[in-house]
C-alpha cells in the first residue's frame, strides 16, 4: 500500500502527524507511555520523480535514508525500505537528507512524516488535534525529489509571531511579510518560527500558515509554550493541535552541509493538588534519546545547528545536552521566548565542559513586544521590543562550519542595524560631559564599536548594560496619554547591546555629522549616522 501525502492539507494528513505526539513526544515526565502493542511498520523511501507523491511504477527506493519513530533512527536498505516499531501514539519522519526535498502542502509546510494515531487526539479539547488515523497502513512511504543543495545558503528565522487573532496575523503580512516577498525571500532556501507561532488560540494557525506561505519556501516549525494544548492532562497530550498542523514536535533535517535539530523544549505540567498548570524548560528523556542517536550519525566535524524555542540557559535538563553536543567542533543554537535580541555564550559557568564557549542565540521577535504600543500610520503598533531594537526576523547565512546573522527590522531598510541617541543640539561648553550612545540591535560580546564626528579618527566607544533611553522615553509618554486603545510596552529591559562613547570637547560652532562603527567578530561593520548642531 502507498501512502500518498497530499499537497493540501486534510484529514488524513492531519492525522498522519498526531500519531507521535501522544506516546513519543518530546518530554516524559508523565513516566508513562501508551502501552506497546507489538506492532511494527514498514515502507520505503523512494525517489518521487514527477512529485505526485505516490510510489509509480519504475520510481526507486533510496538506500541509506534515515527515518525515525521519534526515538529509534534506522537506515534504508539498498531497495530504500525500512521497519521501525510503533505504538498506537507514534510519529514516523524521514529525515531530510542533503539534495533531496520532501512535499511540502499548500501553505509551504514540509510533509516528512506520518502519524499512526488509530484512536486520534482527545476529544474535549478546545482546539481539535488529529482525526483517528485507523489501522496501521501495509506500507508507509515516503517520498523524495531531487533538490541541489549548496554549501552557502541561507535561512529566514522568525522568532514569536505570536499573533492573538486575525487582525495580528495582518500586523505581521504588512510589517514583515510584505518586506520579505518584496525583496525576494532574501534568497533565503526555507525558514523557520521558532515557537509561540500563535498566542492561546490555537485557531489562528491556519491563517498565521496562509500568511508565511506566500513568501514561497518551505517553513518549518518549533513549538513554542502559547501552541500547546491547556487542556492536556500531561505534557504527553499537549503537543496534539500542534502535531496536526506541523508534525513531530522534534525532528531533525538536512540542507546542503549543515544538520538541523529542531527541539522541544516546553514541557508542560497540568494543575494538580493544588498546583496551578504551569509550564517549564525541559526536553526529556525520550527526546534526548532521539538527539543521542541522532547525533550519532552525523560526521563530527559537520555544522549542527539547534532550535528552540526557550533560551538553552532555561532548560532543565540542558547539562545532558550539553555533553551530547560540547566536543562537536561546530555547534550554534538559537531560541526566541524572551521578546529582546542577545547573544548568549555559554562556558563553564553554566556546567559546558567543551573546550570554548556555546554561542546561543536569542532571535528578534516578529511580534516585537507582543504587537504593543502606540500604532503608527498604518494602524499597525510599533512593538518595539523590551532592549529598544524593533521587531523583525534574521537571516542566516551558512557556509561549512561557518554561519553569520543578519538582523532585519521590520519595515526598514537592511540599514537599519543601530538607534544613535544625541541631544539635538548642544552648548559647546557642554561637550565634555556630553554622552554619545548607541544601540546596536545585533551586537555581541565581541562586537566592537567606534565613533566619530564628521571625518576624524575613530575613537572606541565602551560596551555598557543599561536600558535603552528612547525607550523608556516612549512607554512613559505613551502611558501618559488617556483613552489609548492599544496595549502598554513591557517594562524595559537592561539591554547587553549599548555602547558608550564621548565626543571631542572642542567642536566649532555650527552642524556635525556624528557617525557609529560597529564591528562584529567576522569582521563585517555597519555604520549609522545622526545629525548634531553644536551652539
Amino acid at each position: 500500500m502507498n501512502i500518498r501525502f497530499p499537497r493540501t492539507r486534510s484529514i488524513f494528513a492531519a492525522a498522519i502527524v498526531a500519531i507521535c505526539g501522544a506516546n513519543l513526544t518530546a518530554h516524559q515526565h508523565d513516566s508513562h507511555h501508551a502501552p506497546a502493542n507489538g506492532q511494527t511498520a514498514v515502507g520505503t523511501v523512494f525517489e518521487d520523480v514527477n512529485a505526485n507523491g505516490i510510489r509509480d511504477e519504475g520510481e526507486p527506493g533510496l538506500a541509506n535514508i534515515k527515518v525515525s519513530n521519534g526515538r529509534d533512527i534506522v537506515k534504508t536498505d539498498q531497495h530504500g525500505k525500512y521497519s521501525l516499531p510503533v505504538t498506537d501514539d507514534t510519529i514516523l519522519f524521514v529525515i531530510k537528507p542533503r539534495n533531496w526535498m520532501t512535499p511540502v502542502d499548500s501553505d509551504n509546510l514540509p510533509q516528512f512524516y506520518y502519524i499512526h494515531k488509530p484512536n486520534g487526539s482527545p476529544k474535549d479539547f478546545r482546539y481539535p488535534g488529529v482525526e483517528p488515523t485507523g489501522p496501521l497502513p501495509e506500507s508507509v512511504d515516503f517520498p523524495l525529489t531531487r533538490r541541489d543543495e549548496p554549501d552557502q545558503f541561507k535561512a529566514l528565522l522568525f522568532g514569536d509571531t505570536q499573533p492573538r487573532n486575525v487582525k495580528e496575523v495582518e500586523y505581521m503580512a504588512h510589517d514583515v511579510i510584505e518586506q520579505i516577498i518584496a525583496e525576494d525571500g532574501h534568497g533565503a532556501s526555507f525558514g523557520v518560527t521558532l515557537g509561540d507561532i500563535v498566542f492561546d488560540d490555537l485557531s489562528v494557525m491556519p491563517p498565521l500558515n496562509q500568511a508565511i506561505a506566500l513568501i514561497g519556501i518551505p517553513w518549518y516549525n518549533v513549538i513554542g509554550n502559547h501552541d500547546i494544548n491547556y487542556d492536556a492532562p500531561n505534557d504527553r497530550l499537549s503537543d496534539e493541535t500542534f502535531e496536526s498542523h506541523y508534525g513531530p514536535n522534534y525532528y531533525s533535517f538536512d540542507h546542503g552541509p549543515t544538520h538541523f535539530l529542531v527541539l522541544d523544549d516546553v514541557t508542560w505540567v497540568a494543575k494538580h493538588d493544588g498546583q496551578r498548570a504551569h509550564y517549564h524548560g525541559g526536553l526529556g528523556e525520550d527526546q534526548l534519546t532521539f538527539i543521542r542517536n541522532d547525533l550519532a550519525m552525523i560526521p563530527e566535524d559537520q555544522l549542527v545547528v539547534l532550535m528552540m524555542h526557550i533560551p538553552l540557559q532555561n532548560v532543565d535538563d540542558r547539562q545532558d545536552l550539553y555533553r551530547l553536543i560540547e566536543k562537536r567542533p561546530a555547534t550554534v543554537s538559537i531560541s526566541a521566548h524572551t521578546h529582546y535580541m542577545e547573544h548568549v555564550l555559554i562556558g563553564d559557568e553554566d556546567g559546558w565542559q567543551g573546550p570554548k564557549p556555546h554561542h546561543h542565540i536569542i532571535n528578534v521577535t516578529v511580534c516585537g513586544s507582543w504587537w504593543r504600543g502606540q500604532p503608527d500610520e498604518r494602524g499597525i503598533p510599533h512593538a518595539t521590543m523590551s532592549d529598544g531594537a524593533p521587531n523583525g526576523y534574521s537571516i542566516m547565512s551558512f557556509d561549512g562550519q561557518n554561519y553569520s546573522l543578519d538582523f532585519r527590522a521590520a519595515s526598514r531598510p537592511a540599514e537599519h542595524q543601530m538607534n544613535i541617541y544625541l541631544p539635538e543640539q548642544v552648548a559647546s561648553s557642554d561637550l565634555a560631559t556630553t554622552v554619545a550612545i548607541a544601540n546596536v540591535f545585533a551586537a555581541d560580546a565581541n562586537t566592537q564599536c567606534q565613533i566619530r564626528v564628521n571625518d576624524a579618527d575613530w575613537s572606541d566607544m565602551d560596551a555598557i548594560r543599561i536600558e535603552d533611553p528612547a525607550y523608556v522615553r516612549a512607554k512613559r509618554s505613551e502611558e501618559a496619554l488617556a483613552e489609548r486603545t492599544w496595549i502598554d510596552l513591557p517594562k524595559p529591559h537592561v539591554t547587553p547591546h549599548m555602547f558608550r562613547g564621548m565626543l571631542p570637547t572642542h567642536l566649532p560652532a555650527g552642524t556635525h555629522r556624528i557617525e557609529v562603527k560597529a564591528v562584529f567578530a567576522d569582521g563585517r561593520e555597519i555604520i549609522d549616522h545622526r545629525i548634531m548642531r553644536v551652539e
